[in-house]
Parts: C-alpha cells; sequence; structure tokens
C-alpha cells in the first residue's frame, strides 16, 4: 500500500494551491504529496463566454507571486482598478481606487478554469502524485495517519489528510465534523454580461431594495454578475429570455456601462454563512469551502483560502514533525483565527447591513457610505480589507 505524508483530497483551486505552496519545501524535505481530484484537468484551456471566475485580491497577487505561477496567471487576469459602492435611489456612495492605494490595482478577476490550468501545470509531479480522477469514498484513522479506500478501489495511507473538497462535503460528514449554518434567505444569480461601453477595470457593488449585486471586469469586456435575490425572485429571472433579463437588470443596475447587450448562462445558488466546528485535528485539516464558505458578493470567501492554504503549508515546513503532528497543526489554527474571524465577520456583516430594507439601517449605511469619503482612515481599512490585506502584511 502506497503511504504519503500529505494527501489532499480535492484538486480544486484551494487544494492544488496548497500543493503548489508545499512543493519546493516537500522536495527538500523528500515528502510525497497526492492530490486526489474527481475531474482531470484539461491539456489546454478553452476560453468560455460563461466561465466562473474569482475576485483575486492584491494579497492573493501576492501569494501566487511568491509561488512563481503570477505572471502567467496575469495573461488572462482582469485589473481591477477602481471599485464603486453605491446604494439604488440614495446618496450614499463611495469609490475606492488603485491609484490612492498606491497599488497596481485593488484586486483581479480571472477564470476559475484558467486559474486550475496555471496551477496544474505548474506542480511538478515528482513531487506531486496525481490520482486523478479518483474520489476519496472513506477514510479511518489509522496509527499515525488515515487510510483512504479511493473510487478505484485503491487504498493509500498518509501522515496528514487535508479536506479541500468543497462545501458539501460528504467526508467532513463522515468524520462527524459539524457545521454551524446560518442562512441567508437569499439566492446568489450567477452570469457573464457584455455592456455596450468598455469597463475599464471598474467593479461596482450597487444595493437595491431587491437585494446586493456586483458586477465584476472580465477580459473581453465581459462582467461577472453576482446578482442577489430571494430564491423566487432569483429563479424568475434564470427563466427569463435574454432580452427581459436584460431590461430588469438594466434597470437595478442603470446605465454606468451603457446599455447592457449580451447575457451567458444563468446559475443560481441559495446562500448560507457555513463554519466547520473543527478545522484541525490529530493528522488533518479541513481546508477552503468544507472550512467556510461565504457570501459572494464581498468577494472574500476563495482569498480567505488561499490565505489559509498559504499559512498551512508555511507552519508545516516551518516545523521539525512529522505533517499530521497535532500541536503543528493547532499553530496553523491559531495563526489564521484572527484572519479568518475578521474576514468571515466582515463579509457577514456587510452582506446583512446591505441586504436589510429597514429604513433606520438605510439610512446609516448611507451616512457611513458618505463618510468613508470624508474619512481617509476610513476608507483605508475598507480598501485594506477589499484588498485581503485586513491582518497580514504579505498577503
Amino acid at each position: 500500500m502506497s503511504r504519503f505524508n500529505l494527501a489532499i483530497v480535492g484538486g480544486g483551486l484551494v487544494g492544488a494551491s496548497l500543493a503548489l505552496a508545499l512543493q519546493a519545501g516537500a522536495r527538500e524535505r523528500g515528502w510525497k504529496i497526492v492530490l486526489i481530484e474527481p475531474f482531470a484537468p484539461g491539456d489546454t484551456f478553452q476560453p468560455s463566454y460563461d466561465a466562473r471566475s474569482s475576485a483575486l485580491s492584491f494579497g492573493a497577487r501576492r501569494i501566487y507571486e511568491r509561488l512563481g505561477v503570477w505572471q502567467e496567471i496575469a495573461r488572462r487576469a482582469e485589473p481591477i482598478l477602481q471599485i464603486q459602492v453605491s446604494d439604488r435611489g440614495r446618496f450614499g456612495a463611495t469609490r475606492l481606487s488603485a491609484l490612492e492605494e498606491g497599488v497596481p490595482a485593488l484586486g483581479y478577476v480571472a477564470e476559475n478554469a484558467w486559474l486550475g490550468q496555471c496551477l496544474w501545470q505548474a506542480l511538478d509531479r515528482e513531487v506531486v502524485s496525481w490520482r486523478v480522477p479518483a474520489e476519496v469514498q472513506k477514510m479511518q484513522a489509522i496509527d499515525q495517519g488515515f487510510r483512504l479506500a479511493l473510487s478505484d478501489e485503491s487504498e493509500l495511507e498518509c501522515d496528514l489528510a487535508v479536506l479541500a473538497d468543497g462545501g458539501r462535503s460528504s467526508l467532513r460528514e463522515q468524520l462527524g465534523i459539524s457545521v454551524r449554518q446560518r442562512p441567508y434567505g437569499q439566492t446568489a444569480l450567477i452570469a457573464n454580461i457584455t455592456p455596450s461601453e468598455a469597463h475599464c477595470g471598474q467593479a461596482f457593488e450597487r444595493f437595491t431594495e431587491q437585494g446586493p449585486m456586483a458586477l465584476l471586469p472580465l477580459p473581453e469586456n465581459r462582467c461577472a454578475l453576482v446578482w442577489t435575490r430571494t430564491g423566487d425572485d432569483a429563479r424568475r429571472l434564470a427563466a427569463l429570455d435574454d432580452r427581459s433579463f436584460l431590461a430588469e437588470l438594466q434597470q437595478a443596475f442603470g446605465y454606468r456601462l451603457g446599455k447592457l447587450c449580451q447575457v451567458g448562462a444563468r446559475h443560481v445558488y441559495p446562500l448560507t454563512l457555513v463554519e466547520a466546528d473543527e478545522q484541525v485535528r490529530s493528522h488533518l485539516v479541513v481546508l477552503g469551502n468544507a472550512a467556510h464558505s461565504l457570501h459572494p458578493i464581498a468577494g472574500q470567501g476563495f482569498n480567505l483560502s488561499l490565505r489559509d492554504a498559504d499559512a498551512l503549508a508555511q507552519t508545516l515546513l516551518q516545523s521539525a514533525q512529522a505533517p499530521g503532528d497535532l500541536a503543528t497543526l493547532q499553530r496553523y489554527r491559531e495563526h489564521q483565527q484572527l484572519d479568518q474571524q475578521l474576514t468571515v465577520g466582515f463579509s457577514d456583516k456587510v452582506t446583512r447591513l446591505f441586504g436589510s430594507t429597514r429604513a433606520v439601517v438605510t439610512t446609516g449605511r448611507n451616512l457611513g457610505l458618505l463618510g468613508l469619503d470624508l474619512l481617509p482612515p476610513a476608507k483605508r481599512w475598507f480598501a485594506r480589507q477589499a484588498m485581503g490585506l485586513g491582518t497580514r502584511s504579505d498577503a
């Protein structure tokens, strides 16, 4: 039976980023890593109008620069040069600018397929073995590690198992790790949009009586739309013909980018804040959406998971102990606890604040948006949160 120092269950963006962050140090330490993923990555990147995308903070760029992949990612990463935050029909508004913050961009938007391609191609197969396509069907705690039973009927053992298999992790449930869930009573409608005018690197956070929306810049002058509505309304919008959908979106968003000309495939996702009660056990780490799933409107979820993966890699490589050592894993958890609390809290409070239609709340948030423009220190703090630099100077 094969034995590995680390088994990363889930080769999506978080799992592949962790493997890459560990790669150089693992080579020096002689560690063997296995990445287990159900979907094999393609040999070439195929552009798609409907490609799902992720917002990468400026802090994420710093991490990927250190890992040596940013130059490749940047080929199809659209810089966010400005973020406009406004409340529909009210006076409150603020604008964040990369120029004012002294950075080349506040963040970037990249297609998930492109990100995955860049990460997987940067992995050294001599250090990181692939089991693709394959799924872990059962995990069993053994002396000094875990035994994993795979869908291809093979088994392997590892010193440390990392669960990065997504927010609906069946293995997390299998191991008896409970989660706290706080439903938002909202559903996100996701789609790509083409406006008639150039977006010029502008991102928009727009708050309406029906729910918040975000429009993020993508390559080829597309924009990634995240439109939050009630479940019934989101499904109604998803079922409209393109012309009717664009008309409703235009009414809610306005003409900041001119006429909205094209919409791609629409997808809807119920929104719930999910946090795992345990993120580390002896020989086990829960990572990514399996550890915490955030509301997408603030664009913080993947960036927090990337910082977690980077911190985990650094903690493991700085320890003289075997990867599954509980004291080492607890140091990682303590290191990231403040970052997680602040980021989850920031995302949750922004979501609830701007999702409320109560008069006292809407008045308060409009005064707050106005105050950001009048109080540079407050605006600077808000910008650092948006750039993923709130609790760390290196990321």
